[in-house]
């Protein structure tokens, strides 16, 4: 595969040595005695204070790299060739001695998932003191002060109380806060930041990359930033890197390999982006009527006494989307489980297709769930794990239909195989088993697997959040045809304001249980009522760059 990749000077000074500089790098994984290359003659530098972004989908390379570069590959895996150089020392030849005296101190991690990169049962004040305690020579009572300087660093207030707090006390973005404040405890030269934020909503993502901005430039420390989110790269770097399939495919300035990329994979990444995808320019779908086939109205559910719908109202029509968007405890979820039977109201009213279903009993809603179906996040969860592809979309026939369903063989198989189609799934797939499938093949089998029963109304909760930009778009792409072809009503959940941007008819914010602002996209993108949501737009990463929302 050809490369683009450009001689960057990294700064303004010609003869600035580079923190980091990887060349030729290739690295392979072990399995059965017979090892498989995964990254493959990757080469860049990273100049001091320089941030590179390392983009790519799941199984590019890019966290492979990243993990080579701070010598924590799994123990099937080995660098086969090439180097690492920070500064002078050349990486690939250290000791673990010597990777000790380098990790933490001078090359730091910010890992990805903070819920399970914290010690449960310590407190996080001294967690951070660790780094402290194997790098420096401070003594106890120094360490704490020191703690408290990069607490206050990362934002905190009451530091004190955030030393003494175990993570469980913490929101998500408090927790990378902290794991923030031990990358830096040290003052690296350089830190790896895998997936930062991937796990938060926009305006903590925005508020952990500022943070990390800020240490930056307060610093002068450089950053290698793995990410998939082509956004946080366009926001973030003054450098990207594209990885695919283990090769560095195009390498150069952030604003120009946006504006002008060079390579088919990098302009296929970019067109991935929901805002450029073709059909957003015609957001209508041909089937839209007046007919109202869901009412809301104040309706409430309580958990322990506390509000997680606070009486919302909203109405949707046949044949559109409507989307509802938020940040994690907005509320959005409970209310899709609600439209879709699944969790009891505590008062108000909620109709759908004429039917009042606020005080049905789940045998009283049954008749309705072939019209009203669900597809979740993680479709992988939520199949039977004794399951093929065909008994997961065969599934609701057969609860439906039980007597077809108790006939031996696969009597509902061209039902099963229609739906897989329409889903866009080769006929073939039914006798594979959803394990051997990738991420995007299993939401198409969720999605299969709603449509069997033909239903009117489709809840999607998250369908896209934990897909590469690319298998993200090919879904979209397959819903909007869908609504067009079946004229479906789609209530979409979201915490992505892009995505609900492009695909969306219309829209409601929710915070903190309530609705704050709703109407048709372009009154909630274009003019905002409410600042919460003047807030969440400003958040959503690389509007600027990557062909704006507005």
């Amino acid at each position: 595969m050809s490369v683009v990749h450009e001689t960057i000077t990294p700064t303004t000074e010609t003869h600035v040595a580079p923190v980091l500089r990887v060349a030729n790098l290739r690295v392979g994984y072990r399995v059965n005695d017979q090892l498989t290359p995964v990254v493959r003659d990757v080469t860049f530098d990273v100049a001091p204070g320089q941030v590179l972004a390392l983009v790519g989908e799941s199984g590019s390379g890019k966290t492979t790299t990243a993990h080579a570069v701070l010598g924590l590959l799994p123990g099937n895996g080995e660098v086969t060739g090439g180097s690492i150089t920070f500064r002078d020392q050349v990486l690939t030849e250290l000791s673990a001695k010597g990777w000790r005296s380098i990790r933490g101190r001078a090359i730091s991690l910010i890992p990805q998932d903070p819920t399970v990169s914290l010690d449960p049962v310590r407190r996080v004040g001294h967690q951070v003191e660790d780094v402290l305690r194997l790098h420096t020579e401070l003594d106890a009572r120094a360490r704490r002060e020191r703690v408290h300087e990069l607490f206050e660093l990362v934002g905190f207030t009451d530091v004190e109380r955030r030393y003494r707090q175990y993570p469980h006390e913490l929101s998500g973005g408090m927790r990378q806060r902290v794991l923030i404040a031990a990358a830096v405890a040290a003052e690296p030269d350089l830190i790896i930041a895998d997936e930062p934020t991937s796990a938060l909503d926009a305006t903590v993502q925005k508020q952990v990359l500022d943070l990390l901005d800020e240490v930056r430039l307060r610093t002068g420390t450089s950053v290698v930033l793995v990410t998939h989110d082509l956004g946080v790269a366009a926001d973030r770097s003054d450098l990207i890197g594209v990885l695919h399939q283990g090769e560095l495919v195009e390498f150069g300035p952030t604003a120009r390999l946006v504006a002008d990329p060079q390579h088919p994979y990098t302009r296929r990444l970019l067109d991935s982006v929901p805002s450029r995808r073709p059909w957003v320019r015609d957001r209508t779908p041909v089937a839209v009527t007046t007919e109202t086939v869901i009412e809301v109205d104040e309706l409430r559910k309580d958990y322990g006494g506390v509000p997680a719908v606070d009486g919302i109202s909203f109405r949707v029509r046949r044949g559109e989307t409507y989307s509802i968007v938020g940040e994690s405890g907005s509320g959005k979820s409970t209310t899709a489980r609600v439209l879709a039977g699944l969790t009891e109201v505590d008062s108000g009213r909620v109709a759908l297709l004429g039917t009042d279903i606020t005080r049905l009993s789940r045998r009283e809603f049954r008749p309705l769930r072939r019209d009203v179906q669900i597809v979740y996040q993680n479709p992988y969860s939520s199949f039977d794990p004794r399951f093929d592809v065909y008994d997961v979309v065969d599934e609701p026939l057969r609860s439906f239909e039980p007597r077809r369903g108790l006939r031996r063989g696969r009597p509902n198989r061209d039902r099963v195989v229609a739906a897989m189609e329409a889903a866009a799934l080769p006929a073939d797939f039914v006798d594979r088993h959803p394990r051997e499938l990738s991420g995007g093949q299993r939401q198409r089998v969720a999605i299969a697997r709603a449509l069997v029963l033909e239903p009117k109304v489709i809840v999607l909760d998250e369908p896209i959040s934990a897909l590469d930009v690319s298998v993200a778009a090919q879904i979209l792409d397959l819903l909007r045809g869908l609504q067009r072809e079946r004229g479906l009503t789609y209530v979409f959940i979201s915490h992505d304001l892009a995505v609900v941007r492009a695909i969306s008819d219309r829209v409601a914010v929710m915070r903190e249980g309530r609705i704050v602002e709703q109407g048709t996209v372009d009154q909630v993108f274009s003019s905002p009522a409410d600042d919460y949501t003047v807030r969440l737009l400003d958040a959503i990463a690389g509007r600027d760059l990557i062909g704006g929302l507005s």
